[in-house]
């Protein structure tokens, strides 16, 4: 671990998104960050977390804390998008690297302002897809591209497909896929989707907002197809139900095997040895992959590791700011393809949101 000492705050906002899920947590427990203040405009909230974590400093508004704090990282925790641009550009202007909430933005011009202030900046952002940054993680990637299930074909991704199911499952939990299926394969080069409501085709009269504002969505149903620049294919499929079965993961599926993932991370992988899926072939069994079970909850810390590593290396995080608008692209890609009743090319042109019209 770095020897050096990053001194950090968090921005979050009780009641509007919160501190995510806890973007600024590991602040409080590497001993290379000096965890020095809060901002949030709700008084009890900010109270109340700064008495959590221990912080001396409490600001109503982050334009002062980034002002008279002297800055290194800041965590911008709220899950909803609203002020997004707004927070990462006032932290990356201040001279600050940035821990962001996912989704990052709501449509990829606000994503492309962030990468591209960034990059002028010199400053780091990472993007809370914690999966990528577990070892479990890392060693599937390390065994799909050393042959160990064949060469690889496609992944099936599934959302979690509850009541959320179809388009804010797919902006909500979807984004962990999508960047998990980048991680794994590479860029996507075009995509095709089909997005119904109640059996019928979605059109921009369906466009509503989500539960939290993170984007309009649209859609109960949603199958999305991706054609990797790899020559791998990529599935997506997300439905609503009542509730929540085991869907959530994917499958990579080679011409040799295939590796299954349920779950959040690394916690539930097991491989399937076998060249041609046989369910009824009792003698060919699925195994589990003895890998690192480090748990879900560890991957905000190992993502300010992997910052700090970033900012030491002049590398980029292993997700980064460009990766999340890869990941929303995937997303937006879907009402792309179904509005206009074609495949779409990446980049797409349209860097608005589809559902706008």
């Amino acid at each position: 671990m770095s020897q050096n000492t990053y001194r950090a705050a968090a921005i979050g906002h009780t009641g509007a998104g919160n501190y995510g899920h806890g973007l600024h947590l590991p602040f409080q427990e590497l001993d290379n960050i000096e965890f020095v203040a809060i901002a949030d405009p709700d008084e009890a909230g900010r109270g109340e977390e700064m008495e959590k974590t221990g912080v001396q400093q409490g600001y109503a508004d982050y334009r002062e804390m980034l002002d008279k704090e002297e800055l290194d990282i800041v965590s911008v925790g709220p899950r909803w998008t609203t002020d997004h641009l707004e927070l990462l550009l006032a932290c990356i202007n201040a001279g600050c690297h940035v821990y962001s909430e996912k989704p990052m933005t709501a449509t990829l011009a606000e994503g492309d302002q962030i990468v591209e202030a960034a990059n002028q900046a010199g400053k780091k952002v990472a993007v809370a897809h914690q999966a990528v940054y577990l070892p479990s993680i890392h060693a599937v990637k390390e065994m799909v591209h050393d042959g160990t299930i064949g060469t690889v074909q496609a992944i099936h991704a599934h959302g979690k497909q509850d009541r959320r199911g179809g388009g804010e499952d797919m902006i909500v939990l979807g984004t962990h896929l999508f960047n998990m299926m980048r991680f794994f394969v590479g860029d996507v080069s075009w995509m095709q989707a089909h997005v119904t409501d109640n059996g019928k085709e979605v059109t921009l009269d369906d466009a509503r907002d989500a539960t939290e504002p993170v984007g309009l969505i649209a859609g109960d149903c949603v199958n999305s197809y991706f054609a990797f620049e790899s020559g791998v294919s990529g599935l997506f499929d997300s439905r609503r139900h009542e509730e929540s079965g085991d869907y959530y993961g994917m499958e990579i599926i080679g011409d040799e095997g295939r590796i299954s993932m349920r779950g959040g991370g690394g916690d539930n992988l097991v491989i399937y040895p076998h060249p041609c899926w046989s369910p009824a072939d009792t003698s060919q069994k699925w195994e589990a992959m003895q890998v690192d079970d480090t748990p879900f909850s560890s991957g905000n810390n190992l993502a300010v590791i992997d910052l700090i590593d970033a900012i030491e290396n002049d590398r980029k995080p292993i997700s980064a700011a460009e990766d999340a608008v890869a990941a929303l692209e995937m997303i937006l890609g879907a009402y792309e393809s179904q509005l206009t009743g074609k495949r779409v090319a990446f980049p797409i042109a349209n860097r608005e949101h589809p559902l706008k019209g």
